[in-house]
């Protein structure tokens, strides 16, 4: 691994440039902090760092085991920080904050914990390969107190398949790694208009509701 050089100053309003020179400069452990960070903030783009560790392995400032090996452990190590918060706010805090929500009831909580344990290892594995969720997924495993085991195999296994993907696309596309950000960033876009799109049907549908029962 090359030295390290010295990293620019933070800028809050640039931090993705200061975790990309990150990963440049830090080699491995610097694409598991990048990744670590992009569970806990899901602004920060994953299919940016984990092409960019792709492109850095195949510069040789790294191997390319190394690169999926450190980013998946980032990912791991960021979804049970999240787990965490999740176990902190707990069930009977989460319900409360429902009761107090406009349009929100507490049996549309009830009926999402009921769906989750249903599904929550299964919700934990493909949530990991599905952008912005794949960081929300772990918030709802830790209010439901998920093994943490299982949690922990279901998060690694995921995230392997996902980083690995965005790796190696970046590791053969060389200089044109960028061209992964485009396309998975558009999956990325369709992902959160499709969850604009339920919002928006959930808060019509129950206004709807609400409008025809003061009616009656």
């Amino acid at each position: 691994m090359s030295p390290a050089l010295p990293l620019r100053t933070v800028d809050p309003m640039n931090l993705v440039d200061w975790v990309t020179d990150l990963m440049h400069t830090a080699g491995a452990p610097g694409a598991a902090l990048a990744i670590a960070l992009e569970n806990l903030f899901p602004p920060l783009p994953s299919e940016v760092f984990l092409p960019l560790a792709g492109f850095t392995a195949a510069q040789g400032k790294m191997s390319l085991l190394d690169a999926i090996a450190w980013t998946t452990l980032g990912s791991v190590a960021g979804a049970l920080l999240l787990y965490w918060v999740g176990a902190l706010l707990g069930r009977d805090r989460v319900r409360r904050i429902a009761a107090r929500m406009p349009l929100v009831r507490v049996s549309d909580v009830d009926r999402t914990e009921a769906w989750f344990l249903r599904n929550g290892y299964r919700a934990v594995f493909f949530g990991r390969m599905i952008p912005v969720f794949r960081s929300l997924i772990s918030i709802p495993a830790g209010v439901e107190r998920m093994r943490l085991a299982p949690f922990l195999a279901y998060t690694a296994a995921g995230s392997l398949l996902w980083n690995t993907a965005l790796i190696l696309a970046g590791y053969l596309l060389g200089d044109n790694w960028h061209l992964v950000e485009q396309y998975v960033g558009l999956g990325s876009k369709v992902v959160l208009g499709l969850a604009a799109a339920t919002a928006l049907l959930f808060v019509v549908t129950r206004l709807s509701k609400r409008r025809a029962k003061s009616r009656t």
